[in-house]
Parts: structure tokens; C-alpha cells; sequence
């Protein structure tokens, strides 16, 4: 029996206009657009090159022409940035109001305005990233090396400007804005992280960062790590409440190790060996390690049988 999808079109069309009808969710609120991801790319890209002028602008500038280039810059991405956060708040906005609405373009206003003004300390932090990536890997041969090529920092300056935003409360764009490094990165940081400076990711592929972790500074990642949180059965009722580790300063995790849970506290000056599991809290200077496997080789002797075998164990630095 031959089928011809032209005959199967409009009930299969008339099927899924149904859906439609039956659950607005798979419309959105059509009276609202939502914000465009396309152009919160953009405005990822502008905001790179107005603080990596060198790396990623495609001017050459100087010292003569950099308040005219950051002047320019500035105010090319206020003119994305403003009308990005107004759809964003107009659709989580329930009276109905759009875009357009007065009060919403005042509020829109005023979170670029404190954005911007932040824009400067988080250019320093991204240097000391960028200081942390080259002094901790001795495969970088530069700082300016790093700053061009590496996902990690691309990882963390993404997640530095969206966190911006996730504490002035914007809906949607941090999580727009994460989730395209995580696509670009394999990298996963929670805008909602809250992370120190001099912060490095080691290859830093895998990594998961959830929403409520704190990490404090000077604190070094390898790939696979995973701060998360214990289970998240309750759902919604859930938001709101610490779920996520909290990694003091000077701690370094190896590569695969996981550590759950909002009351995990991983203490300062600790190293976590990879492959852990860790869901209670680590005193400060405290190295937690897995044994290694054992290995038996049988051979044609002696008839021996491999074992393997791995115990966590701790004990202090």
C-alpha cells in the first residue's frame, strides 16, 4: 500500500492546530513576543569586544580612539540590551501590559544603567580569570592566549555578564545567555552561581555549576566536575532554596569529581581527588582522594583473577 503524505497533511495538520488550541504553552502569549535569542547572541558578541577590544573587535584601536570605540560600543548594545530586557519583562508582566509600556521602558532603563555601571569590575574579574588560566596551566602560552582561545574563560565571561542580570531579576536572557556557552562549551554555569575571583576551569569540558553554588576565590576546576545539588524531586517548590555546594577559597577539584547538596560545604585550602562523591562537608585543608583500582593481570600460569576495587578516604593536608 502506497501513502502519500499529501493525503495525510490536513488531518495531521488539523491534529497538531488542535494542540494549539488545547495548551497555550505551544503558542506562547501571542499578544507578546518573547526576546529574540539571535540578537542576545549579538549583544554576547558585542559585549566581547568591547572588553577584549584587541581580540575579538575587528578595528584596530589605540589609546587616541578607545573612548570613542568604547563610547560607540556602550551604546550600540544599550540600544539591543534595553529593548531585549523590555520584551522580557512585559511577557513575564501579568496586566497585560507590552513592551512599549512606559513603566516597563523605565525599568528597562534603569537595569542597563546599573548593568553598565557594573561592567567595569567585571572586566577586572575576567583579567584575574584570565591571570588564573595562564598561571594554572602550564600548557598556556599566554595570557593573551587564553583570552583568545580558551572555552573556559569564554565559559566565564559569558556567565559573569549574565549573572549581572539574573540579580537584577531579568527573566530569560541569563538563561539565554548560559545556555549558549553551554552549547558552544560543553561548559554548564547557572547564571544564579555565585563565583570569586581568579576562578579557573581546566579544559573544563563537562562541567556543571548549579544555580545556588557559591564558590569562593582562587578556586581551580577540572573537566567533568560537578557542583549540583542532592535531588530535585520537590520540584518548583524547591526555587528559592540553597540546593548547591558551596567550595570555599583556594580549593581545587579533579577531574570527575561530584559534589551535591546546599549544606556541603567543601572547606578552604581542600583538594577533592577525581572521581569522588561527595554529599557532606569537608573540613578546611583536607584532601579527599580515591584509591586507585587495584590491577591483577592473569596470564596463562598462574591463573589469577583481576580485581578491581575503589574506596573514598580522607585525611587532613
Amino acid at each position: 500500500m502506497n501513502i502519500d503524505f499529501y493525503d495525510l497533511l490536513p488531518e495531521i495538520s488539523k491534529a497538531i492546530s488542535r494542540n494549539y488550541l488545547e495548551s497555550e504553552l505551544l503558542m506562547g502569549k501571542t499578544d507578546k513576543p518573547l526576546p529574540t535569542r539571535s540578537v542576545i547572541i549579538e549583544i554576547i558578541n558585542d559585549l566581547r569586544q568591547l572588553m577584549f577590544p584587541g581580540y575579538f573587535s575587528s578595528e584596530n584601536i589605540d589609546s587616541a580612539g578607545a573612548s570613542y570605540y568604547t563610547g560607540h560600543m556602550l551604546a550600540v548594545i544599550h540600544h539591543k540590551l534595553k529593548k531585549q530586557i523590555a520584551l522580557a519583562l512585559a511577557y513575564n508582566d501579568d496586566r497585560g501590559i507590552t513592551a512599549t509600556n512606559n513603566e516597563i521602558l523605565s525599568k528597562s532603563e534603569e537595569i542597563c544603567c546599573n548593568f553598565f555601571k557594573e561592567l567595569p569590575n567585571v572586566q577586572k574579574m575576567l583579567l584575574l580569570d584570565a591571570q588564573a588560566g595562564y598561571d594554572g596551566d602550564p600548557a598556556a602560552d599566554s595570557r593573551e592566549q587564553v583570552i583568545f582561545s580558551y572555552p573556559g574563560l569564554y565559559a566565564i565571561f559569558v556567565y559573569r555578564i549574565a549573572h549581572e542580570l539574573y540579580k537584577m531579576k531579568v527573566p530569560f536572557i541569563p538563561r539565554i545567555m548560559t545556555e549558549h556557552a553551554h552549547s558552544k562549551t560543553g561548559i554548564d554555569i547557572n547564571s544564579g552561581a555565585t563565583i570569586g575571583k581568579y576562578f579557573f576551569m581546566d579544559h573544563g569540558t563537562g562541567i556543571v555549576i548549579g544555580e545556588t553554588t557559591i564558590i569562593g576565590d582562587y578556586v581551580k576546576l577540572y573537566q567533568g566536575v560537578t557542583l549540583g545539588a542532592l535531588s530535585t524531586r520537590g520540584g518548583q517548590h524547591l526555587a528559592g532554596i540553597k540546593r548547591h555546594p558551596t567550595i570555599g577559597d583556594r580549593v581545587t577539584i579533579y577531574s570527575n569529581a561530584t559534589v551535591l547538596g546546599g549544606e556541603t560545604v567543601i572547606g578552604a585550602d581542600s583538594v577533592i581527588g577525581g572521581g569522588a562523591f561527595i554529599t557532606s562537608s569537608i573540613p578546611e585543608k583536607t584532601r579527599v582522594s580515591v584509591t586507585p583500582p587495584e590491577l591483577s593481570i592473569k596470564n596463562d600460569t598462574n591463573n589469577k583473577t583481576s580485581e578491581l576495587s575503589a574506596t573514598n578516604y580522607i585525611y587532613e593536608i
